[in-house]
């Protein structure tokens, strides 16, 4: 029997016990932030729709608020789906020596464990958007870091709640409102997968920059792309290039339309936004040298280029005219065009 080139339970045991702890609280306080943050997610729906004039379909299943384990097991079968195209190709077959398949399987395992269980400690949300077929996709919000940010911040808890809420509902929004984007992002997710075709031989040797790959797309993260494209295709490079933009452009808009909503929707959003760059730009120094290694200083980047090109065509053509970009994937930027708005708005336009 061939054996599984990814051991995807030690992947989700492995980033659950590497998942930072805390903050510790009674049960009490957990279940009043699970009740605030199921209050903001269903309060940032409207002002959302409002701001972006985008609708989301009224059906949508309720925020799921989580702590860690569950971001990681969502994000170990996320992976499972992702992946499964090419590693059933590369699977292990009946000639590899049963140890050596079992420790190839573990190890690889554990890389995705140790990089989900960092992560686990740093995300605030996330809309699944690639989920098998038949699955509905959820918006995660995870709790413990949500509660332990504010209070490092300084800032309004409930304001704080409301805020990330409006994040990841903006994402949550770009995905059921536009017909066409969660395929056209998954059949590009699986495109750069699908294209990945080596030798078994050569598979373990190389699967962890694939992973990596694979996490920065999935992330939005385009860090060490050097490095990651050197060992890519022409075409998977060409499809990587598009994921990087196609993520600058959601993480842009959401970032944009979080503070769009203004003081009257969130009181201390200017106290927020201020206190929450200071907290981007100075990471500590394991936080520093974790973010270069998975690419997530790139993914930084990502978040201010997209909040330019964004607010730079709205300031050209309005909401209205930014929403154009929705329209179909023709209308996506390219890279040139995040880096120059106006060249987007001409050819979009006119």
């Amino acid at each position: 029997m061939p054996a599984d080139v990814v051991d995807w339970e030690v992947a989700r045991a492995v980033g659950i016990r590497v998942s930072p702890k805390g903050p510790v609280v009674s049960r009490q306080r957990a279940d009043e932030v699970v009740a605030s943050l199921r209050e903001h997610a269903v309060a940032a729906v409207l002002p959302v729709e409002e701001c972006t004039g985008l609708s989301a379909p009224a059906d949508a299943p309720p925020a799921m608020v989580v702590d860690r384990a569950g971001w990681v097991t969502s994000n170990v079968e996320s992976f499972r789906f992702v992946l499964s195209p090419v590693l059933d190709r590369v699977r292990l077959g009946a000639d590899e020596p049963g140890s050596v398949a079992r420790a190839g399987s573990r190890l690889t395992a554990m890389q995705l464990g140790v990089a989900l269980g960092w992560m686990s400690g740093r995300v605030l949300g996330q809309y699944e958007a690639l989920v098998p077929a038949g699955s509905q996709p959820r918006l995660l919000l995870v709790a413990p870091n949500i509660l332990r940010v504010a209070d490092e911040l300084g800032v309004d808890e409930r304001d704080f709640q409301l805020w990330v809420c409006l994040h990841e509902q903006t994402h949550r929004t770009q995905f059921t409102a536009v017909p066409w984007l969660a395929d056209h992002f998954a059949t590009e997710v699986r495109s750069l997968v699908a294209a990945t075709d080596v030798p078994v031989a050569e598979y373990l040797g190389r699967l962890g920059a694939i992973v990596r790959a694979l996490m920065k797309a999935m992330r939005g993260v385009g860090g060490s792309t050097d490095v990651l494209k050197a060992a890519m295709s022409t075409g998977q490079r060409e499809t990587f290039d598009r994921l990087m933009v196609f993520m600058t452009l959601l993480e842009g808009h959401a970032d944009v339309i979080m503070d769009e909503v203004g003081p009257e929707v969130v009181p201390t959003v200017g106290k927020i936004r201020e206190a929450f760059d200071r907290r981007r730009a100075h990471p500590g120094p394991v936080d520093s040298v974790a973010r270069r290694f998975l690419g997530l200083d790139a993914k930084m980047r990502q978040y201010s280029e997209g909040a330019v090109f964004v607010r730079s065509v709205m300031d050209r053509v309005g909401m209205s005219g930014l929403n154009e970009v929705w329209r179909g994937p023709a209308n996506l930027p390219t890279q040139s065009e995040i880096d120059d708005p106006a060249a987007w708005v001409r050819r979009v336009h006119g």
